[in-house]
């Protein structure tokens, strides 16, 4: 009995605090203390400079052995292209309306890994889990975002060219793939950090996940949950269910334990991306459907990674 109880606030440790950040963001909205302007603004900021300057000095300041993580990388990336596989199959015996194919297949494969996945990790697992997950988070964000092109992309065969501009477009100009690619090189190269650019990058990177799950909390619409329902909880179900349990029995079946297999459950556990709305608006989908995903996703993933944390730490395998 005081095993399970322990175990139990062992999960709540990790999705305790991610789920009270997002309801604080809930409640301010809701009281006006922030707004849709303000969750704009911040949102930017977090992604365009306070998100890549954790990253960044999460990997220059780590001492972990990137190469030696080679196996674990490559493996998720085959397992999320194989999902994303399962996931386009299934969406089109299943749903006959082609039109919202690809937000379905988009939601139901794309994680909120940078911001979500990655607060469970920083609570789970601290620096040492984060720099990690920073490199699993450039090459999964490198593969979603192709991904989600080519689910989204029309499949006429004038739209090629304009699909290979959109996904060269999104990953150039990406600043958490930037960060982190120069914090590799920096570490790869040993190159020293001034200690007064690290600690005012510290600061920037201190704000990262607070503002952040405030912002995500703040533009969840639940009312808009009731819409859309059984494309929804396809999605939803596909993201929270399907693809963390095949894709952390499958990191069980490679031999991964402790921190490794920690991080692929997260990952793979993470509700849908906030970026599946933009993407999805901007190629002409149904932004509409995109948000319920997100929404839906957000909240019940609270309860499904709790239990998948529940039942990894039992077995003692994470």
């Amino acid at each position: 009995m005081d095993n399970l109880i322990t175990q139990l606030l062992f999960s709540a440790s990790i999705t305790g605090p991610i789920c009270l950040m997002l309801f604080l963001g809930v409640v301010l909205k809701r009281i006006h203390l922030i707004n849709d302007n303000f969750i704009e603004v911040a949102s930017k900021l977090v992604f365009q400079v306070t998100l890549p300057a954790m990253l960044f000095l999460s990997i220059v300041n780590s001492e972990h052995d990137f190469s030696s993580s080679s196996r674990l990388i490559i493996y998720g990336l085959i397992a999320n292209f194989a999902f994303f596989l399962f996931t386009t199959f299934s969406t089109k015996l299943v749903f006959k309306d082609k039109q919202d194919h690809g937000v379905i297949i988009q939601g139901g494969f794309r994680a909120n890994t940078a911001i979500i996945a990655l607060a469970y990790v920083a609570n789970a697992y601290g620096d040492s889990g984060v720099a990690l997950a920073a490199i699993y988070v450039a090459s999964t964000t490198v593969l979603y975002n192709i991904q989600a092109v080519i689910a989204l992309t029309p499949k006429e065969e004038h739209n090629e060219k304009q699909a290979f501009g959109v996904i060269i477009k999104t990953l150039t100009k990406n600043p958490l793939i930037i960060a982190i690619l120069l914090g590799v090189v920096c570490s790869f190269l040993s190159i020293p950090i001034p200690e007064m650019v690290t600690q005012a990058g510290q600061y920037f990177a201190n704000m990262t996940l607070p503002l952040a799950l405030l912002c995500a909390g703040g533009s969840l619409n639940l009312s808009s949950m009731k819409k859309d329902n059984g494309p929804t909880w396809f999605a939803t179900s596909y993201k929270l269910i399907l693809s963390p349990f095949l894709i952390t029995a499958g990191g069980i079946m490679f031999g991964f334990r402790g921190l490794d297999l920690g991080l692929l459950f997260f990952m793979s556990a993470a509700p849908t991306a906030a970026a599946s709305y933009v993407m999805a608006r901007a190629m002409g989908g149904n932004a509409t459907l995109a948000a319920n995903i997100i929404a839906q996703t957000t909240v019940a993933s609270l309860v499904t990674c709790t239990v998948g944390i529940f039942i990894l730490s039992s077995f003692s395998l994470i």
